[in-house]
């Protein structure tokens, strides 16, 4: 979920910094970018509502 987010940021960031569209300082294309590296670290991590990757389950070996 995390890294869905952060691919929306850095699409979005992606989108400003091409059209050279001006904003505000808030909204500048660097600023998103860094939010949308955030949040895919984030994500990288292990952080979000399932704990990463994994599915919480466990499989044992005999």
């Amino acid at each position: 979920m995390l890294a869905a987010v952060g691919a929306v940021i850095l699409a979005i960031a992606y989108l400003l910094n091409v059209t050279s569209t001006h904003t505000d300082a808030a909204f500048s294309p660097f600023s998103l970018l860094v939010a949308g590296a955030f949040f895919v670290a984030l994500h990288l991590a292990g952080f979000g509502p399932r704990g990463g990757t994994t599915s919480g389950r466990r499989r044992w070996r005999r």
